[in-house]
Formats: structure tokens, sequence, C-alpha cells
């Protein structure tokens, strides 16, 4: 049988491993081999497998929404709902820049290190590692990283955390290692409705371009909750979505870990 998802997708997104471990294989697991079916490049096929992940918790809200194009471009998705041809474009909204740096960063650090211990034992190290950090600067992890890469391998060695590793804990897996940030939400960690606004206003710009023959095209908003980047535990003046004006049909914003929807329009 075909694999849902190749050994590159799960090293490459820790989501996938969520998916591949806690949700319900359908529909995504239909529409990841529909993906895996099409003509798209590689690099195109697991972006578009990252895009429906986010919009797992968006069917639950819709359904009734089939797919019928997972391939296009502008919009991202066409879909039926309620005999009405839907598109569907999706955008992520980032709420800390600085931290999107930050985190990309760190994801290849723990590439490297996770390179590594598979290498040495993939059958003794195997396991979903969650590491909290003493205070690590964006200098630190351009100029340490290779420092870094051997600290995170002993500390997963030896099941002790030392150095910059200031907390490790681990979750099972039955094939790979994967190493990822164990975060906190803090209390008052806002997202301004502003930087919502500011991404319909773009993709306002580039409504005209988008395939006319759908009978509506919906815009969805996502703050991926699996990224340090993207968290958040409000949305500032939340009130001000609901006087955008834009020519899509409707326009939600989802957080794609509890499933929060916010109907903007």
């Amino acid at each position: 049988m075909k694999k849902v998802f190749s050994e590159e997708d799960l090293i490459k997104n820790l989501s996938l491993y969520y998916l591949n471990r806690h949700l319900k294989k359908k529909p995504i697991e239909r529409y990841h081999r529909q993906i895996d079916d099409s003509q798209l490049h590689d690099r195109d096929k697991y972006k578009k497998k990252a895009e429906i992940l986010l919009l797992n918790s968006f069917l639950h809200h819709f359904p009734e929404v089939q797919f019928e194009n997972l391939t296009c471009e502008s919009p991202d998705f066409i879909a039926s709902f309620h005999d009405k041809k839907i598109g569907i474009e999706l955008t992520e909204v980032i709420n800390h820049l600085e931290i999107k740096k930050i985190e990309s960063q760190l994801n290849k650090i723990f590439r490297q290190a996770e390179i590594l211990l598979e290498q040495e034992d993939t059958s003794k190290f195997r396991g979903v590692y969650f590491l909290e950090f003493h205070n690590l600067s964006k200098i630190d992890l351009l100029e340490k990283q290779d420092e870094i890469v051997q600290n995170i391998r002993k500390c997963i060695r030896q099941n002790k955390c030392s150095g910059f590793v200031k907390k490790i804990r681990k979750s099972p897996h039955r094939r790979n290692v994967f190493i990822t940030h164990d975060f906190t939400m803090g209390l008052f960690d806002e997202l301004a409705s502003e930087k919502i606004i500011g991404l319909i206003e773009k993709k306002n710009e580039k409504f005209p371009y988008y395939d006319r023959s759908v009978d509506e095209c919906w815009l969805v908003i996502v703050s991926d909750m699996n990224s340090l980047a993207s968290r958040y535990t409000f949305i500032q003046n939340k009130e001000n979505l609901q006087e955008i004006e834009s020519p899509f049909h409707k326009i939600f914003h989802l957080e794609n870990l509890c499933g929060n929807l916010t109907n903007i329009k």
C-alpha cells in the first residue's frame, strides 16, 4: 500500500506527524493520496499537503465541503459546497516576525541533530523530543549552531539537560527522531487585528486574478498554533475585523489547534 506520508514529509513537518498519529485519516488521508497522485513537483506536493493539513479544523466546521481541485494556484483549492463551486484561498498570519526567523533557524538545528541521532541508532533514539532552552538569541543560533546541535544530541543521548537545554520531555514515535520546541503560551499574547486586516487587504488586490469559474471565493486566514511565530491567546481589537471591506464572499480566521473559527465576513 502506498504511504500517505513519505519519510521526507515526516522529517520536514512535525505537524504531519501529529496528523499521522492523532487525527482521523479521512478525508485528509484521501486528499493527501490525491496530491501524491498528481503531476506536481515533489516540493509542491509537500506544500499542498501542509496547506490542506492546516484546513483540517476548517473541515470540522464545514463537513459538507468536498475538494475537487487540490492542485490549483489561484485560489489554492476549489471545492463544492451546497451545489456551489467554491474557491478557497488560504493564508497564514504570522504573529511574531522575529520569532519566525528564530524558529526557522531552530528547525535547521533540529534537523541536523535528528540526522546525527538517526545515523547513530534510530531504534534507540526514535521518538518526539520537546526541548525548552535557556535564552537563545538569533546571534547564538547563527554563531553557535554546531555547538547547539552537539548539545542537543548529548542531552538526548544521556536523557539529561545541560548547556543550552533547560528542559526535555519525550513522546513515543515508531519510526523517526523528531525534535521540536516545547513552548508555553504567554498569558497576554495578543494577535493584533491590524495584522489580519493587512493580510485581507493584500489578498483583495489579487482577487481579480483568481479563477472566475467559481460561484464564490472564500478567504481562510489561519493561525498555525503548532508554530511559535503564529501562536496567540486572543485577538486584540477583534471588533475592527467586522469593518473590513472585501470582494471575497466569505472571510474566516481559524486557529488550527482547537479549531476556533471567527467569521469575519
